[in-house]
């Protein structure tokens, strides 16, 4: 393909393919804002209704290993458009589900074909660009990424609200009816290899399946079940560590490896995807934690909270399209390590969160972090992949974007488990200055006594237990703010580890930024 011109076909299949990796990202966000109405709509708790989520990650994240192998034996074009038809139906099909049991597996199916369309959109950009606008490309992708998680909950709450919550699967319709042609219309055909199907790495298959399939669960479900409290966590502990550890010895002595990690070999590659792990960590923490906060700190509705994350979102639609530029004229380890210091200051704003810290007061952190993402996401990317030969391309897609939802998985469990410690803390702290034989505190309760009295309460010691029952309440919530401070500070020292990691990087030339430069 001459340097100077780019195919038409090359790049709607790009466009379509990014399509894909947003629907697919938007997808995850959409359903979570949702989760409690679909749960009362499929008849099913709380404890149970996680599992809607839990099996599309597990599908997700067992086939983005798979992808790059897979993409081989029936070739891109089939594989990609393949996956988007059944990704289409399955999301037809979870709207049209019945029951608890029907959602999960169809929620697993939807996982194990969507989780393609974003590797697979990586890879599309890596063959089908020339190395002087990939960069831009790159910056597309790493819009497709960081977008989602902001819109989600914004489309989310919008289309449960106005049309019901089977309308949230309904809605990936819409982008894939512009998705699917531009992939039948821009890629193209070539032979499939069955041949590498016989031949495949079935045991590093199966390894990898089995591992991060039950470490996924362990990380949704160990906090609810109180970790290494349960049997059941410590069992599925124990077997996705074995089954990992089996995993890595089989890459790094099979002839026929099902994803190649000798590239950690490469510097560049290791950290860039190192810190793309921590990026993870904390993107998807914070994803996570802003709307919590909002919603049992302060009372917001799905929908209010989208209001808020949206200003992580719509900034970037301003920087973005300008990294290319940016990464053509400094150093891109420049770029990135300013990009994690915003970000890692953003986080640290969120420290002293109290009662009159709400959506207002997260203004500016959440532009702050909007300019951090926007100058990691596509730089990370480029360092990553530069240099690495074409061969290589969809094993470092696969391994690159499975660390980034393997940083997310662990960031939100960890998260979790933190503000749930750091609440017990607090309120070991709180607890002793709010005795009842203390007078203030007896004055106080006096005051809300004398309140739920006048406010209808007849009985003196029914409105005596309100005003202990109020003070409780003020405490836990008091104890839960302080531990959502600690939780940001958490995020912000997890990009101080990022940013560390961009101190090894090996300086890329501008003209060799583009990744796949030789």
């Amino acid at each position: 393909m001459p340097e100077d011109k780019i195919p038409l076909k090359n790049l709607i299949a790009v466009g379509g393919a990014l399509l894909g990796a947003f629907m697919a990202v938007l997808n995850i966000q959409v359903v979570n804002t949702s989760l409690p109405d679909i749960q009362g709509g499929i008849g099913t708790g709380l404890d149970n209704g996680g599992w809607i989520s839990t099996s599309y990650l597990i599908g997700e994240i067992i086939v983005i290993p798979l992808s790059g192998w897979l993409s081989q034996v029936f070739s891109l074009r089939r594989y990609l458009i393949g996956s988007t038809i059944l990704f289409l139906l399955f999301s037809a099909a979870c709207g049209l589900a019945g029951n608890f049991p029907e959602m999960v597996f169809l929620r697993a199916c939807q996982g194990f074909a969507g989780g393609v369309l974003i590797p697979l959109a990586l890879t599309c950009v890596l063959i089908l660009l020339p190395p002087r606008v990939r960069p831009t490309g790159l910056s597309l992708f790493a819009l497709t990424a960081t977008m989602a998680p902001a819109f989600g909950p914004v489309i989310g709450g919008a289309i449960t609200d106005l049309y019901g919550w089977r309308w949230i699967f309904f809605l990936n319709l819409i982008p894939g009816a512009v998705m699917l042609p531009a992939l039948i219309y821009g890629l193209a055909p070539a032979p499939m290899q069955l041949k590498k199907f016989g031949e495949g790495d079935w045991w590093g298959i199966v390894t990898v399946a089995v591992g991060l399939a039950c470490l996924q669960i362990v990380l949704e479900e160990g906090n609810k079940d109180d970790w290494f409290g349960s049997a059941f966590i410590t069992r599925l502990s124990i077997i996705s560590a074995v089954a990992l550890i089996a995993f890595v010895i089989r890459e790094l002595s099979a002839r026929n490896a099902l994803v190649n990690l000798r590239l950690f070999k490469e510097r560049n590659f290791a950290f860039s995807t190192g810190a793309n792990f921590m990026l993870g960590f904390v993107l998807y923490a914070a994803v996570y934690l802003i709307p919590v906060y909002l919603s049992q700190s302060h009372g917001y509705s799905a929908h209010q909270a989208g209001d808020v994350m949206i200003w992580i979102g719509l900034p970037q639609f301003a920087i973005i399209p300008f990294m290319p530029k940016l990464m053509a004229r400094f150093d891109v380890r420049y770029i990135i390590g300013f990009g994690f210091v915003a970000f890692a200051v953003s986080c640290f704003m969120n420290l002293n969160l109290g009662p009159d810290d709400s959506g207002p007061q997260m203004l500016v952190p959440n532009l702050i972090r909007a300019v951090g993402q926007a100058c990691v996401m596509p730089t990370l990317s480029v360092v990553a992949t530069a240099g690495l030969a074409p061969k290589d391309n969809s094993s470092a897609s696969s391994l690159f974007n499975m660390m980034r939802n393997l940083g997310g998985a662990i960031g939100i469990a960890v998260t979790q488990t933190f503000i749930t410690n750091r609440e017990k803390f607090h309120s070991a702290i709180i607890n002793p200055d709010v005795s009842l034989l203390n007078p203030a505190t007896q004055q106080r309760i006096a005051m809300l006594q004398h309140y739920f009295e006048s406010r209808g309460v007849p009985d003196p010691a029914a409105a005596r237990e309100q005003a202990i029952i109020a003070i409780g309440h003020t405490v836990q919530t008091q104890s839960y703010d302080f531990a959502y401070g600690d939780a940001f500070g958490l995020l912000g020292f997890g990009m101080v580890a990022a940013t560390i990691a961009t101190f090894f990087l090996r300086k890329q030339p501008a003209a060799k930024g583009a990744p796949g430069a030789h």
